[in-house]
């Protein structure tokens, strides 16, 4: 019964947020009225500015390709963060962003949605396949960030050894006990999880009431307090040494991450700690 409560109280303190006092974040935004004119621009919500699609090339097989996951209620908050550094540096990666969510603002719906998460993981591994048998040997990374993780791990399991080059996953809402030995083997530079113990609001309080993305009753998220393995989840010496987890501490503060849920947004640690990430140095 509590936590029947407290998922109400979410709901409802999410649905204040919105705008307008009658905003219903489980209501989805109407649809547009009318054919608009296709237009010559498009508009990436992912980097700053206005493209010209006859004078840029949309995909290069020399870039590496980096697939982003954004968090619970397409926010684009990571998406956004990394398209505007790679805008800054000249583009040198292409960024796809995968949409999974519910529908904008329905961050509760993708937060417990697990088996949502499930499905939209192996919808997300059967594109990464897709364009990998399109482009071989092209470098591909997965970048995700919250609820997001529990896609990209879900697509992660599913796919061959080595399919991608390294899995970036920023404070995930995923229990510390997530089996992750599947997705270890899946990149081939191994995986990056950045974590932070002062993330007591998102990865803490909620979790506590809501659960973690991937188990309705873990009160404790990898993103918080790192991926720890239990028993029958042990890791192998080689499995270990594909798992590489990044704590939060003070030294970090100088780029903006103060150790919150979406520290790891801010520009200088984008382009300090994550962008070489993508690049494979």
């Amino acid at each position: 019964m509590k936590r029947i409560l407290w998922l109400t109280i979410i709901a409802l303190a999410i649905g204040t947020t919105g705008a307008g006092a009658g905003y219903n974040p489980f209501r989805p935004r109407p649809a547009a009225r009318g054919t608009a004119p296709q237009p010559r621009y498009e508009h990436r919500t992912y980097c700053v500015g206005w493209g010209d699609l006859a004078t840029r090339t949309l995909s290069s097989p020399t870039r590496p390709l980096v697939w982003i996951i954004d968090g619970a209620g397409d926010l684009r908050g990571c998406s956004n963060a990394l398209g505007a550094c790679n805008a800054l540096l000249g583009e040198p990666f292409e960024m796809n962003v995968f949409i999974w969510s519910h529908g904008y603002r329905r961050l509760l719906l993708d937060q417990i949605g697990t088996t949502h998460a499930k499905n939209q993981g192996m919808r997300l591994a059967r594109e990464i396949l897709e364009r990998k048998l399109a482009e071989p040997g092209r470098r591909v990374v997965v970048v995700a960030h919250s609820a997001g993780c529990a896609v990209a791990l879900a697509a992660c399991d599913q796919l061959p050894i080595d399919a991608i080059d390294r899995l970036v996953l920023l404070a995930p809402s995923v229990s510390s006990g997530y089996d992750i030995r599947p997705t270890l083997w899946s990149a081939k530079e191994g995986v990056d999880v950045f974590c932070s113990k002062k993330d007591w609001v998102a990865l803490g309080f909620v979790v506590r009431v809501v659960g973690t993305t991937d188990n309705f009753w873990s009160g404790t998220a990898a993103g918080r307090f790192g991926f720890k393995p239990k028993k029958s989840n042990s890791l192998a010496d080689a499995e270990q040494a594909r798992l590489r987890q990044h704590f939060w501490c003070e030294e970090l503060a100088w780029s903006g991450h103060t150790g919150g849920h979406h520290g790891m947004h801010e520009p200088a640690f984008v382009q300090t700690y994550l962008m070489p990430l993508l690049a494979g140095k």
